[in-house]
């Protein structure tokens, strides 16, 4: 998800009342008769935090990053540095014309006008900066400024579009790198602040509490949620704990509105180390990659299958040739660990794979068919997505319509050699119509059913057999194939 940055209101009077109270409250205790059945007492608020020596400590590490690109011929108008990020952000195209210089006034061709703004902070001493990719990205040009003003052109190191973390280098010598800090320490409504320059307004500071970690928004990546305010700007600035250590990078909001509201997210900041030790050293990231697509398992299809709990990672597809194709992986499996860990969601399985390097041979643990069991798997550099192919619909097949199928609502038929070439299966049997308790379901003409009730099913006669032992009224799992996708769904009895 791309930043959105808004402002920040004062704290509530409100506040002021609440600690007035708490302390009024302790004082009273300390004078009341002690009793065996009084509760415990609550912990007393003592003030705010003061956050004067922070932004003395770390203020001289962050920088502000202005970026420029060079007029094309066309001669489009130029946007302001801020109105300019803020379109480029929520993929809104430029209006012609918008910018300092009025309307239908051009720039020469080659000349360079202000792209973005925003910030970073001092990686090493000799020059090395983070900041987010998407600040950087289609610069021609690089103006990085320090707190003390001087100015440097910047080079781009290396930038990764996935964890939107980059690395910048500028020619200097004897900065103040930043104090990297433990992510693992950081704890739930614990005060954080940040400093960059939101709207251009270099060094400005605001601040907040962590609303909550391993917030899930992106592939690779656990943000850190926050309520500091992070305005257009604030991209690529520090998130600084109270102990003036960096551990996070500000990266995105969330708002309907594109203004503030009260929720940040922060890439955290031992995943960004990672990142950008990849960037310095080689320039780019390499991820490791299984082959898989994968999706959450839920509670339904968890107690239908015997897993108790929801946990691990449904595998919908598998890509031929891959990694996880020759290690046995097959559609309707769900990987239960990686590597002895455990993956609790699906989100989980990606970051684990994509941090362990390729041509490592290693261990799934996964549950097919009401049991737990062990592949090895040779992990494989991850690779561009590959674009959705769907299989050809079967011709020829006859509908049946038996007395246990259409108990489900189901009339189904059998497979054609050429759909089960193209979807790589050895059995199966197509879904010609849907009513009643499969429709509810989500089942559909076209699905090909593989499994049900943690039974294989290679023909209509087999499907038959396994529906008809089953109980009626208790709920039943199938495991079907939509395309190249697998999924499951739980066909529950009418009530």
């Amino acid at each position: 998800m791309s930043p959105r940055i808004f402002s920040r209101k004062s704290w509530p009077a409100a506040l002021a009342t609440v600690i007035v109270t708490a302390v009024g409250a302790s004082m009273f205790m300390a004078h009341a008769p002690s009793s065996a059945q009084a509760p415990a007492a609550a912990p007393v608020v003592r003030g705010l935090p003061d956050f004067t020596e922070l932004v003395d400590l770390v203020g001289p590490s962050v920088v502000n990053i202005r970026t420029l690109e060079r007029a094309s011929a066309s001669g489009a108008g130029a946007a302001d540095e801020q109105m300019l990020e803020f379109f480029r952000r929520f993929g809104i195209p430029v209006p012609p014309g918008v910018g300092p210089r009025g309307p239908r006034q051009e720039r020469g061709q080659g000349e360079e006008r202000p792209r973005g703004v925003g910030s970073g902070f001092i990686l090493s001493a000799d020059g090395l900066i983070m900041t987010n990719a998407h600040v950087v990205d289609g610069a021609d040009e690089l103006i990085v400024t320090l707190p003390d003003k001087r100015e440097f052109k910047g080079k781009i190191v290396g930038a990764d579009q996935r964890t939107d973390v980059a690395v910048v280098k500028i020619e200097a010598t004897g900065l103040a790198p930043v104090k990297v800090g433990d992510v693992n320490r950081l704890r739930v409504g614990e005060w954080v602040m940040a400093i960059g320059s939101p709207f251009g307004l270099e060094n400005t500071v605001t601040a907040g509490i962590v609303s909550a970690k391993q917030r899930d928004t992106g592939d690779f990546l656990p943000f850190i949620q926050t309520d500091v305010a992070i305005n257009p700007g604030n991209s690529g600035g520090p998130l600084i704990n109270m102990r003036g250590e960096v551990v996070g990078i500000n990266s995105q909001i969330y708002s309907r509105s594109g203004g503030f509201q009260g929720i940040s997210f922060a890439i955290p900041i031992d995943e960004a180390v990672r990142v950008a030790d990849q960037l310095k050293a080689n320039g780019r990231v390499t991820r490791g990659r299984i082959g898989v697509q994968i999706d959450q398992v839920s509670k339904d299809v968890a107690e239908s299958l015997g897993l108790g709990q929801p946990r691990g990672a449904l595998v919908r597809g598998v890509e031929a040739n891959s990694p996880a194709s020759r290690a046995g992986v097959e559609p309707g499996d769900i990987i239960l660990k990686f590597d002895g860990k455990a993956i609790e969601k699906s989100l989980d399985l990606p970051r684990l794979v994509g941090n362990t390097k390729p041509g490592t041979r290693s261990t799934l643990s996964i549950w097919r068919r009401g049991a737990a069991r062990d592949l090895s798997i040779t992990v494989a550099e991850l690779e561009p997505d590959k674009p959705e192919q769907r299989a050809s619909a079967p011709e020829g097949t006859k509908p049946q319509a038996g007395v246990a199928a259409q108990s489900l609502g189901l009339t189904v038929a059998e497979l054609t050699a050429s759909e089960r070439e193209n979807l790589q299966i050895k059995g199966g049997v197509r879904v010609a119509s849907a009513e009643g308790a499969a429709a509810r379901a989500g089942l559909r003409e076209g699905d090909v059913i593989v499994g049900v009730a943690n039974a294989e099913v290679a023909n209509v006669r087999q499907f038959e057999a396994v529906v008809a032992r089953q109980d009626k009224s208790k709920p039943i799992s199938v495991l079907i194939r939509r395309g190249e996708w697998a999924q499951y769904a739980v066909i529950r009895p009418a009530r």
